[in-house]
């Protein structure tokens, strides 16, 4: 789990920015595997964690090589569903790289607000309102 998250977010987005928090212990973990192999994660933090007011999703990553394969599509489907059955009360926020927001606004999340730098990426902040 953490190797992909380096691969992707330490070494291919060149971020020195330290990956691994104390969030990990908290959170509920979601593994794509293939052959053994884990080419997809994400985690679910429930409200007051990253945000008071909100569960969220975060660190969302794929493989580079199994990228565009529906993978993330699939990944972000299975979290929200597990995120509204632990935490049914509560929408989510997302903090999503500014470049994947169309993607996220496929998986029905809505942009709200300005674009910000996080650990020198731009992202932006957006949200799913409970089914």
């Amino acid at each position: 789990m953490l190797r992909l998250r380096s691969e992707v977010f330490v070494i291919e987005q060149n971020c020195i920015y330290q990956d691994i928090d104390k969030k990990d212990l908290e959170a509920i973990h979601v593994l794509i595997k293939e052959e053994d192999k884990l080419i997809g994660y994400a985690r679910i933090l429930k409200k007051g964690t990253s945000y008071e007011k909100y569960s969220s999703i975060g660190r969302v990553v794929v493989k580079k090589k199994e990228r565009y394969k529906t993978i993330g599509k699939k990944l972000m489907q299975f979290s929200v569903k597990k995120c509204f059955e632990l935490y049914p009360n509560d929408a989510i926020k997302i903090s999503a790289q500014t470049y994947l927001k169309n993607f996220y606004v496929a998986q029905g999340f809505v942009y709200k607000g300005e674009d910000y730098l996080e650990d020198g990426i731009p992202h932006c902040a957006m949200y799913l309102d409970k089914p």
